[in-house]
């Protein structure tokens, strides 16, 4: 039985506070009625429980993944929906995944819907699982939806894990190259400063930055230190604005090397996934865009949802605006305009997600390929140009022997 906390005032106009285990809400004001108070307000303990949890808000994709097919399986066989969630919340070795599953049982225990139940806890579960297990609720197919939410979640994160891997390799490069140039100047280049007093006259160009550069970087590091956290944290509310967030996933689209081909692929994948689920679960099709634009991962395409939500309110198809966003590519309109005609449509987005995630497979073994040998020539180039610049001075001197 669930614990609520609860404000209570007495016939004198003595305000009382204190815990008092109950059914529901209703059944904690009968309790307080009876002992002559009157109820100002009650809450889950639960609730106050998962507010101390702020500093940890973060659920794996795995660990929500396994809890809806154990929730499913549970469904499946006939258990009560308050036991299963019970036996979740037990099993759950998440702090946050525990808190919100008791907070959930607490408010359907209260005579809530499991969906809008869970819609109260939108860090852990987002638009897309509350509207399916909706969908499943209204359909009485609850363990079918459990069953393909837990497989969207672990797709979903198979793919970044995927895009992930790829990243390491890059990431550790460029941190090397940085940590080598820094070295190279801060311990380096001193050395050589001492020697290139002794020479007369000016010394070259390049070797005059890099002394500077050095004095710079020894004497005045706090000023580089308060560059970097400035563009870092520019770049941070630029790609978080109204107003930039639009341009940056424009701009990433477009990366060379590859880099757009990734995240445009990655996108399309994610999007017809997600419209499948919606769709094969039975969530309505306007709802089921919207969901699918706002968790694409890429405004431009959540922009072209908003042409076809137009189109499909006005009794048009899908198809149709998808074929003059440049976003998609033609395939994508054509095979979607196969499911619609059809009556297939869920089964046509699957199809299209499934040769997407190879796709992205195959980019991004190519984009690994094309970038070890990038990053090979920025380290050689960095640490080239530093030597130079130190040598250039002794060849003068040389040259200016007789």
């Amino acid at each position: 039985m669930p614990t609520y906390k609860f404000k209570a005032m007495d016939l004198a106009g003595v305000t009382a506070a204190g815990e008092v285990e109950a059914i529901s809400p209703q059944d904690v004001a009968e309790q307080l009625k009876q002992r002559g108070l009157v109820v100002i307000d009650v809450a889950s303990k639960y609730r106050s429980r998962e507010l101390n949890l702020e500093f940890f808000p973060h659920v794996k994709a795995d660990d929500l993944s396994v809890a809806s097919r154990q929730l499913s399986t549970m469904v499946n066989a006939g258990m009560p929906i308050l036991r299963a969630l019970s036996v979740l919340e037990s099993q759950s070795s998440n702090k946050l995944l525990k808190s919100t599953l008791a907070a959930v049982r607490g408010d359907v225990e209260a005579g809530s819907n499991l969906s809008d139940a869970m819609a109260k806890h939108p860090k852990v579960f987002d638009d897309l699982y509350v509207s399916m297990v909706r969908a499943g609720e209204t359909g009485g197919l609850l363990e079918e939806v459990l069953l393909r939410v837990a497989d969207q979640l672990e797709k979903d994160a198979a793919l970044r894990r995927q895009v992930r891997a790829a990243m390491v390799y890059p990431s550790l490069v460029v941190t090397f190259a940085i940590g080598i140039m820094l070295a190279l100047v801060a311990f380096l280049i001193p050395v050589f400063i001492n020697v290139f007093k002794q020479f007369p006259g000016k010394l070259p160009a390049l070797s005059q930055f890099m002394v500077n550069f050095s004095h710079a970087l020894t004497g005045q590091w706090y000023i580089f230190l308060l560059v970097v956290v400035a563009l870092v944290g520019g770049f941070i509310a630029f790609r978080r604005s109204d107003w930039g967030r639009p341009r940056w996933d424009q701009i990433k689209l477009r990366f060379p090397l590859r880099i757009g081909e990734v995240v445009q692929k990655v996108a399309i994948a994610r999007w017809s996934r997600t419209l499948s689920s919606l769709v094969s679960a039975g969530v309505p099709m306007i709802q089921s865009l919207e969901i699918t634009g706002r968790t694409a991962g890429n405004i431009v395409i959540d922009q072209a949802m908003a042409k076809v939500i137009t189109s499909v309110k006005q009794g048009g198809t899908i198809s149709g605006p998808l074929k003059d966003a440049p976003v998609f590519p033609p395939m994508v309109p054509q095979m979607i305009a196969v499911g619609e005609e059809t009556g297939a449509l869920d089964h046509m987005l699957a199809k299209v997600a499934d040769f997407y995630d190879d796709q992205v497979e195959a980019a991004v073994k190519a984009l690994t390929s094309i970038l070890e040998p990038v990053m090979i020539i920025v380290v050689g180039t960095i640490v080239g140009v530093i030597v130079i610049s130190m040598y250039l001075p002794l060849f003068s001197v040389y040259n200016a022997i007789p």
